[in-house]
């Protein structure tokens, strides 16, 4: 999208990932790439680690007399009860208190250590020493640790730091509390220091003096056309640094770093591409709409006589003025899964209560509803935004379930009208479908009504990218805020668009458990609708997830609820399916977390709800 004159300021070695990058969506198009060095700053360490062992009889009984005799005994007394010679109970004894699990002193006190490991059936062994190394990485501002020591090599690129003010500021490792080094050990996966298993960082100290080690990283300008958004992105490899992103891109907004500097490429250079780019893929949607127009254009040439075999692959034909409310009607309540509506502005003149007692009756049989709306590039500009009562009565409508089954988007940046059922039926033209000036009389509008296979999948895969972007950010956006709701939208919106899996597995990775019921609602949807397969992996994921709720928590009672009307709802299209999905581990959680009752027998529980 550069110009022959002004080429892509792209270093060679990343033009691959570059392509790779544009790949994922074509709204992304990447403006400038460069590599650049900078550095971290590594400590040897050496750490002393106590791990548990199961102790003897005797240990055993002497941590049990420790906290549970009154008054505590001293070895002389423990002694005479056991009818032992009290060397044997002192030797034990001077043991245990090298080990840190009785006090120094006489009578027999257990220390919390102690009480802690005697509480998992063991004591701790003598701690041994381990060398790691603490890496200080200035871009993430953070402490990580690692086994091996850094490579020394030698990288010839622009220092980062001589663009960009990186506080170089080196931590004093020894000055930490041993807390923060435990839990920074603990977040390293390296599994020195395992509270839980009994395994524990006692002490450390520091080796040597602090080293510099050069890093290579790559940084990348992108625009995303759909949302109309420059990002600065930084990679070591193909992974991305979100940390590193995230303050280059604050540093950016408060004009601390010149992109100028940093990849050759100004402002104004910038901003032209972003027009470009803009235009470019406007004039992506008009090639595609001409190309239907073309279709339709030589649809209704045809002799009424000719029969075209093409038809049975689907077809385009135009469609005028009266004709467009009637079609519009027809498809809609066509709809099996799923309708997909970009209309630029949304009124009450159409969002009548006839219009919303169809889109709950669509609810009511499983379809989703998606509605994305805006003209302008940006939300606070527009001039005829969606009215919020509007807004409030198509949100209203809900699944049986309790979902909102109509989620309404602002994605802007389009005059495009386009309405897409189950991935089947395109219209698309000059009318407005969710906005009239209060009249439904002729005014020369045309629609295309598109069944072309091939047409109607491209179509849909533009708005469902716009969707599926808007669901992505809503979904940052509750992670930051840790905003249920805002999830549950982008559930929704996942749900709506066949993308169950991806829903499950941000809940999964970010073990937010307490939406699992809303993610079994969504699928619920799904099999309703015959959108979801009921033998879909993603219920196999969701069962295993069981095993880390507990039966204490809130939602347990929606959980249950939840799990009893998905089997039924598998069973009810396949009972084989649903029987196969109980094991004998599956059907240990349902009992435990109360999904089944312990009279119930797996097959039972199927037949019932069948």
């Amino acid at each position: 999208m550069f110009l022959a004159s002004s080429p892509k300021p792209i270093d060679d070695n990343l033009k691959k990932l570059v392509d790779e990058i544009e790949a994922q969506s074509p709204s992304l198009s990447v403006l400038a790439a460069r590599q650049f060095r900078y550095s971290l700053r590594q400590t040897p360490v050496e750490v002393n680690i106590k791990e548990p062992r199961q102790f003897n009889v005797l240990e055993e009984f002497i941590i049990r007399a420790a906290i549970e005799f009154q008054p505590p005994p001293t070895e002389n007394e423990l002694a005479s009860v056991l009818g032992l010679d009290s060397i044997f109970i002192k030797t034990t004894t001077t043991t245990l208190r090298s080990l840190q699990t009785l006090s120094p002193t006489s009578p027999l006190t257990v220390t919390p250590e102690g009480r802690s490991f005697y509480e998992k059936g063991s004591v701790p062994q003598p701690p041994y020493p381990i060398q790691i190394y603490a890496i200080i990485d200035p871009l993430s501002d953070n402490i990580t640790f690692q086994s091996e020591s850094l490579n020394e090599t030698t990288i010839t690129l622009p220092d980062l730091a001589d663009f960009i003010t990186i506080d170089h500021t080196i931590a004093d490792i020894a000055s930490l509390p041993l807390e923060e080094i435990q839990k920074s050990i603990q977040a390293s996966g390296l599994g020195l220091h395992a509270p839980e298993e009994g395994k524990i960082v006692t002490s450390y100290r520091v080796l040597a003096s602090t080293k510099k080690f050069w890093r290579k990283i790559s940084l990348f300008i992108i625009f995303d056309a759909l949302e109309d958004k420059l990002s600065i992105q930084i990679r070591n490899g193909k992974q991305i640094l979100e940390s590193a992103s995230n303050l280059l891109e604050v540093l950016h907004a408060e004009g601390k770093i010149s992109l100028q500097a940093l990849c050759k490429v100004s402002t104004e250079t910038i901003n032209f591409e972003r027009e470009a780019i803009l235009k470019q893929k406007n004039t992506e949607v008009e090639a595609r709409l001409e190309n239907i127009r073309q279709k339709a254009l030589k649809n209704a040439t045809k002799t009424s006589q000719k029969v075209d075999n093409s038809t049975l692959l689907g077809e385009a034909v135009q469609l005028r003025d009266g004709q467009i409310s009637l079609a519009f009607s027809e498809v809609l309540n066509s709809a099996k899964s799923q309708i997909l509506i970009y209309s630029p502005w949304v009124n009450q003149a159409v969002v009548n209560e006839k219009f919303l007692t169809l889109l709950q009756k669509l609810a009511n049989r499983g379809v989703w509803i998606l509605i994305g709306h805006g003209i302008s590039r940006r939300e606070e500009d527009e001039d005829k935004p969606i009215p919020p009562e509007v807004q409030k009565k198509l949100r209203a409508i809900k699944t049986p379930d309790g979902l909102a089954s109509v989620q309404v988007f602002w994605l802007g940046d389009s005059h495009v009208k386009e309405v897409i059922v189950d991935k089947q039926i395109h219209l698309c033209g000059s009318h407005n479908w969710l906005s009239y000036r209060g009249d439904y009389l002729p005014r020369g509008e045309s629609v295309y009504k598109v069944t072309i296979p091939h047409q109607v999948q491209e179509t849909y895969q533009f708005l469902a990218n716009r969707f599926q972007n808007r669901a992505e950010k809503l979904w940052k956006n509750s992670l930051e805020n840790r905003n249920s709701q805002l999830a549950i939208e982008s559930l929704c919106v996942w749900g709506a668009l066949g993308m169950e899996d991806i829903a499950l597995k941000e809940i999964q990775k970010n073990n937010w458990f307490e939406l699992l019921p809303v993610w079994l609602n969504v699928a619920l949807q799904g099999l309703k609708s015959k959108n979801l397969s009921s033998d879909s992996e993603s219920f196999k994921t969701a069962l295993f997830l069981l095993s880390q709720v507990s039966i204490e928590e809130a939602f347990i009672e929606q959980l249950q609820q939840g799990w009893r009307k998905v089997i039924g709802a598998i069973a009810t299209n396949n009972p084989k399916t649903a029987l196969n999905l109980l094991s004998d581990e599956v059907w240990a959680q349902f009992l435990r977390l109360n999904i089944a009752q312990e009279s119930d027998s797996p097959a039972n529980f199927i037949l019932y709800r069948h």
